[in-house]
């Protein structure tokens, strides 16, 4: 079992790891700078892509209406939770790459610094660089449409404050959530308040399904995609050029409120229209694309188009780096080329919630060809890769775009690459076994780097050989050596200190901002070990309170411990008053079910509120303290509901991940 420092939050949603955390560790081993071999890749890198194209500069700054000379953001504590600053110290359009940045990762931070409040067309605007996602406000006769409001409550509060200042106060009479994913709707309370849309002057219009993937997405899994994804964004690197440069979709993650107002409204079905003050929305239904409940929209008024989140100026993730469930490239071109169909005769703009937009009309649509093709070529190519016998580390180091494609900005594998997404293809055709034998019962990586150090001659010959290669630059291979070593003999501080050296020069070569994270944040870790602060309980309370007593009872069956719960049998009634709900919950077998009609004869029956579950939950009281104050009865055996209690786990966050 992996080393760990446990931490008892009931649930951690994603935005965990986005946080910046405190560590208590001081670094013994500095950044190293960069070596000439990793010098040579990155100036083989200005060589090969087509920097002298600008459009990108040009489409990035154009329409600025206003910028506030510095852009630092904090909580009502004072604390940041968001800072360009930190970026602006060395990162400028004027600037060239260091030797420690790949050029066209380089290149992608100078276009997401570029923030501010810009003008997309007529009646259409967006703040951009106040979050990794951009809000976007459409003019209506009397107020606003805001698209997809960032991730904080005090970003989004920010933004708003920029466009009132600079287009006049309008009021919010509409928000969409284009998707379900965090950073489009957790900041909604920055800007509108939970009585305006109960009162009917604020509708929330979103994609079928929002609701169920907003609130669940991460919750089942979501320990360890919150600790992984410390490593996907490189949460406690610093902000310089042998750190943190960007997050690929932008520059990072704010670190504020995160909030939740439910939809008034739900979208299920392509081409309905929805008329707000005088503004006619149009939207297409893309479901399991880059989220499973997403939608663009269609202005016919103005010939824009709003892609959501399924086009941006990157390739995107088949599979994100800190864990989900595979999305189907497949499903993606097919709505793509939908979009080029329905709209592709008329767009004259497109925009979406990350990076800049695009006009003109042939531009878009080769624009468009281009993103559907690139997922299309990965699958296809995938799948006749693996059809030929090649395996995903195979089909991945095989791999290569056509030149029309590699060569498109847009392209660019800044957030996803195209090695790890064919391997995420591979995943979800064939799953984790590629039907070597030697493969199907495999060693665990503590066991099997033992045997793998004895057979290799011990630690000092592979210490040796690996810093020979290490010299030659050859990193992908001493980082699959000394990993190995350090799985042995995880004290061994030399080999630690050197398999660091080597993530680092593999990060500093990395053209996605997401693969540098990956590969600093291991450095980091080897160097100062696991942290052991800083981790937070980051489900918002509104997420909480949105949770439906089925996804809580899916929670807690995947917290309960199968190995203690064997051979035990404990039947409860869970009775929800506020709801009017009841439900039968079996442990049996080392395994729960819930029913949603209770049992005639159970253990117990806890009559517990919702809302008093919810503030359970959120730490705001426990249970016993419940008990006492009349809040929660226990009619029956109340050991039986003690014992349930006790068979359930605590996730521990810092997990050991580049060491046993």
């Amino acid at each position: 079992m992996r080393n760990s420092r446990q931490l008892n939050p009931p649930m951690r949603a994603l935005l965990g790891a986005f946080l910046l955390l405190q560590m208590a560790a001081v670094s013994s081993e500095e950044p190293k700078p960069a070596s000439a071999a990793t010098k040579a890749a990155n100036a083989q890198v200005l060589k090969e892509l087509p920097f002298n194209d600008k459009a990108d500069f040009e489409n990035a700054q154009r329409g600025l209406i206003a910028r506030p000379e510095s852009l630092t953001i904090k909580d009502a504590k004072g604390n940041v939770v968001w800072d360009m600053e930190a970026y602006k110290k060395f990162i400028g359009l004027d600037k060239s790459a260091p030797d420690t940045v790949n050029p066209s990762l380089w290149r992608n931070a100078q276009l997401n610094m570029l923030y501010g409040l810009y003008k997309v067309t007529d009646n259409i605007f967006q703040v951009r660089g106040y979050d990794i996602t951009n809000i976007t406000y459409v003019k209506t006769n009397s107020g606003w449409i805001v698209f997809d409001p960032l991730i904080s409550t005090e970003t989004a509060r920010a933004a708003h404050e920029l466009v009132t200042k600079e287009l006049g106060e309008r009021p919010i009479q509409a928000v969409v959530y284009s998707h379900s994913h965090v950073d489009h709707y957790a900041g909604i309370k920055g800007i509108v308040s939970q009585a305006d849309v109960d009162a009917g002057k604020v509708k929330i219009i979103a994609p079928e399904g929002f609701m169920e993937h907003a609130v669940s997405e991460m919750i089942l899994a979501g320990n360890a995609m919150s600790r992984r994804a410390v490593f996907m964004y490189g949460a406690v690197l610093p902000r310089n050029a042998q750190g943190s440069v960007n997050a690929g979709l932008g520059q990072s993650n704010s670190t504020g409120t995160i909030t939740m107002i439910p939809p008034t409204e739900i979208v299920s079905k392509t081409g309905t229209e929805i008329t707000v003050d005088g503004v006619k929305m149009i939207f297409q239904m893309t479901p399991g694309t880059e989220a499973p409940a997403e939608m663009n929209t269609w202005f016919p008024q103005w010939d824009a188009m709003w892609m959501a989140e399924n086009t941006t100026n990157t390739m995107h993730n088949i599979l994100t780096l800190r864990g989900a469930q595979v999305r189907d490239p497949l499903v993606w071109a097919k709505y793509l080329n939908e979009t080029i169909a329905l709209y592709g005769g008329k767009v004259k703009v497109k925009f979406q919630s990350h990076h800049w937009p695009m006009w003109g009309n042939r531009e878009i649509v080769d624009y468009w060809k281009k993103q559907r093709d690139l997922y299309k070529y990965i699958h296809d190519q995938t799948v006749n890769l693996l059809n030929k016998g090649y395996t995903g580390p195979e089909i991945a180091d095989m791999i290569e775009l056509p030149p029309e494609l590699n060569d498109f900005w847009p392209n660019r594998g800044y957030y996803g690459t195209l090695r790890h997404n064919s391997r995420a293809v591979y995943q979800r055709y064939m799953g984790w076994y590629d039907s070597n034998p030697a493969h199907l019962d495999r060693l665990p990586p503590e066991k099997a780097s033992k045997k793998y150090v004895e057979y290799m001659g011990g630690a000092d010959a592979i210490m040796k050989r690996a810093k020979a290669d290490f010299d030659k630059g050859d990193y992908r291979w001493v980082a699959e050596a000394l990993n190995q070593l350090v799985f042995a003999e995880p004290d061994n501080t030399a080999a630690k200190n050197l398999l660091a050296d080597t993530y680092e020069q593999l990060g500093y070569q990395a053209e996605a901002g997401t693969w540098r994270s990956e590969y600093l944040q291991a450095a980091f870790e080897l160097r100062n070990g696991t942290p052991s602060s800083g981790g937070v309980n980051a489900a918002s309370p509104d997420t909480i309170r949105a949770m439906s007593p089925e996804m809580l009872f899916d929670y807690l069956a995947v917290r309960l411990n199968g190995p203690k719960a064997a051979g035990k049998r404990i039947a409860l009634n869970m009775n929800f008053p506020d709801l009017k709900k009841e439900y039968a919950v079996i442990v049996e077998n080392g395994v729960l079910n819930y029913f949603p009609t209770p049992m005639t004869k159970p253990d117990a029956t806890i009559n517990i509120p919702k809302t008093v579950l919810d503030s359970i939950q959120l730490g705001e009281t426990d249970l016993k303290s419940a008990v006492n104050q009349g809040d929660v009865k226990i009619d029956g055996d109340s050991d039986s509901f003690v014992q349930f209690v006790g068979l359930l786990d605590n996730f521990p966050f810092w997990f050991n991940i580049v060491t046993p």
